[in-house]
């Protein structure tokens, strides 16, 4: 599966939802355009909002609302995208240069605040508490996220539990938001409503343990990233946390010095570890799990090209490791 079959169905509401993007990201302050056009379009793959449209047509949903919500919904990830690579530091992102390389840190920062805040506008303008109450929940577990992984930084002894909560509070909380928002504007029963968001939940839980692995199992032409880049910013994602538990005390000990210290010194020796402990096979069973309990969460839905498309998305989630 691919996603283009999701792209295709939903060609018409993605190419409003664009235009309404760049007609909301408008600013009479030139940088903020600038900064924020530039990382808005720089080719990311628009899952976020594409999970509310989907949502909103499996439940039947035919008015626009949804279009506004899809727009919000990638406000805030681009806002997350852009106080992400301030704190971590990064230097590339999706194969081009991060924003804060370009236009520094503190431009990045408040851009950042200003589509959070440009978000929240949005919301106002579609009506509806429960949409407000969902995302400023959603928003606030994303910032709770921000700080756990910030305290993990460079901690050899971060459990996969912690872990896992890092990964819904940063990545997987959105995703469920997404999806419950299409449900929510579909005006759907609590059922229907709590199916999608575990849909959404258990989607963005795959994809972001695919991305672990393929730090250390990818090309920057998939990833956007240059590989060990977590290990770099000393983030013991899955892989390492796998392989700690596994190796022998003198790897353990090697993997401990190298997520205390960051950098890529010793990346080929932690390579070594990493392949000889099989976590990048056992990250990749994680997120098969997690992409089949996703599609497990659909089966309440009625059957139609968008619960189709829903399920290709977590099966495409995980392929992007073949």
């Amino acid at each position: 599966m691919s996603i283009e079959s999701a792209r295709q169905l939903l060609a018409t509401d993605m190419a409003q939802v664009d235009t309404l993007i760049r007609e909301r990201l408008n600013s009479d302050v030139v940088l903020i355009n600038q900064l924020g056009g530039y990382i808005v379009n720089s080719g990311g793959k628009r899952l976020r909002p594409m999970q509310v449209l989907l949502a909103a047509g499996a439940c039947g949903y035919r008015g626009e609302a949804h279009h506004t919500l899809a727009a919000v919904v990638e406000f805030i990830h681009t806002a997350t995208l852009l106080h992400d690579d301030v704190v971590d530091g990064s230097q590339l992102r999706r194969g081009r240069e991060t924003a804060n390389q370009l236009w520094g840190n503190e431009a990045s920062v408040l851009v950042g605040d200003f589509l959070y805040s440009r978000a929240f506008e949005m919301m106002v303008d579609v009506g509806n508490m429960q949409v407000m109450a969902i995302m400023a929940r959603t928003t606030n577990t994303i910032a709770e996220g921000e700080v756990l992984q910030l305290l993990h930084v460079h901690d050899p002894d971060t459990s996969e539990q912690r872990y896992m909560q890092v990964i819904y509070s940063k990545t997987a909380t959105l995703f469920e938001a997404a999806c419950r928002l299409g449900a929510v504007v579909a005006d759907q029963d609590a059922a229907t409503e709590q199916a999608l968001a575990a849909y959404g939940r258990e989607l963005g839980t795959a994809f972001q343990l695919v991305d672990d692995a393929l730090d250390y199992d990818g090309a920057v032409q998939e990833t956007g990233k240059n590989i060990g880049d977590d290990l770099a910013e000393g983030k013991p994602t899955m892989p390492l946390i796998h392989a700690m538990r596994e190796a022998g005390e003198n790897d353990r000990q090697l993997l401990r010095s190298a997520i205390e210290s960051g950098g890529l010194e010793r990346i080929d020796e932690v390579m070594r570890v990493i392949e000889s402990t099989r976590a990048i096979t056992y990250t990749r069973a994680l997120a098969r799990e997690a992409a089949a309990r996703a599609t497990g969460h659909l089966a309440s839905l009625p059957h139609s090209p968008y619960r189709q498309a829903m399920q290709d998305l977590a099966d495409f989630s995980v392929q992007r490791l073949q």
